[in-house]
């Protein structure tokens, strides 16, 4: 049982969630701290000074709103944090922040480059400094 999880979603397949949640409640202890995130990938510099500032403000607020929604939903207690920058690189350092002692990350179907699991899981369970149960 754990204590601290962190619980990061990927907003293109937000429908992975609802089952993440169900092992969050079966791994984590009655007093458990529950962070749901979900990290906005940075755009390069020569992209980034093209687009209007709104559009990195809507697309934080976005995604802001739907993990709240995907909270209050779950029937969880659960603090939401977006976090900017390269996921994998993102979420871990999130997990040391918290002091997590659990990550469940959702891996998708891989492709011949990442045969077991996808990129951003297979980082995450090579560098975590704690435990890591991967979804499929």
């Amino acid at each position: 049982m754990y204590n601290t999880i962190l619980v990061p979603v990927d907003l293109a397949h937000c429908e992975k969630a609802a089952k993440m949640f169900t092992v969050v409640r079966k791994l984590a202890n009655e007093n458990a701290k529950v962070v749901l995130t979900s990290v906005i990938e940075d755009f390069p510099a020569y992209i980034a000074a093209e687009l209007p500032s709104e559009v990195l403000v809507k697309s934080r607020q976005f995604a802001e709103q739907t993990l709240q929604d995907l909270a209050k939903d779950s029937g969880l207690d659960m603090r939401v944090e977006i976090r900017k920058g390269h996921p994998s690189t993102a979420i871990l350092e999130l997990a040391d922040n918290v002091e997590a002692d659990c990550i469940i990350v959702a891996s998708h179907r891989p492709g011949f480059q990442d045969y077991l699991l996808g990129s951003t899981a297979a980082r995450i369970v090579r560098h975590a400094e704690c435990a890591v149960h991967v979804m499929r």
